[in-house]
């Protein structure tokens, strides 16, 4: 009799697992084979699932703030309440307190009110009313000799006396302001004669300054023409010093061409340059000969590097000729390498040829069926 195993909890738990792995490779296996979602390189359902997940999980944040706030509303009313009646039972509580003083506990029941009433002087009488009072004795000390006791009356006269006072004042003042108008008038008066004789005075002054204007205009007409006459001399002066100076400059050594005039005190070499009228000609003979000898060592020096340059011609000449040389000598050897390095790729080509040959030939004998590749790309994984 056969013996089958019996299902455990374990197996169901691993099978279901399985089953589950499998599910979810199958969803993915859709999604990264479906050209659309490969190429974008998203997976759009997951993408709007969470989009889903996060506009449940904002408005679920929106609601519990929703509710929060109504807490926190209902809290704040809840407050002013409880303050409001606390503060009304303060209020009521003050009330009371000030009723019951003002009705049971008032100044005037205390014991000592007396001591601190502060209307006890307007109540009280005065030490003494008059000098007849029949409260003053012999040792009360409030009559004194020098009292003034009728101060009413003096008082009345001093009032009219200032009266009085202020009258006289004001007849004074009147008689002031008369007297100011009358110097205002015064000074008026002054100051329109004071005006009338500057006028006058300003009148003569332009006249005196005319006349003096007058003899200063034929001064100058005087004095311009003493000195268009002494200009006049001054010119013909001029003119008869300008002739007598060129005749001296006719007649002195600078034109005649004297030698002797440029001779100079600081040596025979060293003549006036101003008065100086050019070299003899023993001085040029002199200076032609030192030209000659100067032209035929400049010719020497010049023959010198002419041999020197055409030496270093030479030289570069032949070291190019070597470079020339040596570069050809390089560019062969670059040649000979070139071909060798081009027969070495032509060997190497044709033992990698024999080789792929080779193995199409004797190791690829086979060619693949269309269910060998089947088996590829199956999975998600």
């Amino acid at each position: 009799m056969f013996k089958f195993q019996m299902t455990t909890p374990e197996d169901l738990k691993v099978a279901a697992r399985i089953e589950h792995k499998r599910q979810i490779d199958e969803a993915r296996k859709l999604r990264i084979f479906n050209p659309r979602t490969r190429r974008i390189g998203i997976d759009k359902e997951f993408l709007d699932k969470q989009i889903i997940e996060k506009q449940t999980l904002r408005q679920l944040e929106k609601e519990k703030e929703w509710r929060m706030d109504e807490a926190l509303v209902r809290s704040s009313q809840l407050a002013l309440l409880l303050e409001n009646r606390k503060n009304e039972a303060q209020r009521c509580k003050i009330k009371e307190l000030n009723d019951y003083r003002k009705i049971y506990q008032r100044p005037e029941d205390t014991r000592d009110f007396d001591l601190n009433d502060p209307d006890q002087l307007k109540k009280s009488l005065p030490a003494r009313v008059d000098d007849d009072d029949p409260r003053i004795g012999l040792s009360s000390a409030q009559k004194f000799e020098g009292e003034d006791i009728n101060q009413a009356e003096r008082l009345k006269l001093q009032k009219e006396q200032m009266q009085a006072w202020l009258m006289q004042q004001v007849h004074e003042r009147r008689a002031s302001e008369r007297e100011r108008q009358y110097a205002d008038e015064s000074y008026d008066n002054a100051v329109v004669s004071r005006d009338r004789r500057a006028i006058t005075l300003d009148i003569m002054e332009k006249n005196c300054q005319r006349h003096l204007n007058e003899a200063v205009a034929q001064f100058n007409q005087r004095l311009a023409e003493e000195q268009e006459d002494r200009k006049r001399f001054e010119n013909i002066k001029d003119e008869e010093d300008k002739r007598a100076e060129i005749y001296n400059h006719v007649t002195g050594d600078f034109l005649t061409e004297a030698k002797e005039q440029a001779n100079s005190i600081r040596g025979p070499n060293k003549p006036l340059a101003d008065r100086y009228k050019g070299m003899t000609s023993d001085e040029l003979k002199n200076i032609w000969n030192e030209q000659a000898q100067q032209m035929e060592q400049i010719k020497k020096i010049k023959n010198e590097e002419k041999n020197i340059n055409k030496k270093w011609d030479d030289l570069m000449r032949s070291n190019a000729q070597a470079a020339e040389f040596y570069q050809r000598d390089l560019d062969f050897k670059k040649l000979q390498i070139s071909k060798q390095i081009a027969e070495e790729n032509m060997r190497l080509a044709e033992e990698q040829k024999s080789r792929q040959d080779y193995l199409n030939k004797n190791i690829y004998k086979r060619e693949h069926m269309p269910d060998f590749f089947d088996q590829f790309n199956n999975t998600a994984r």
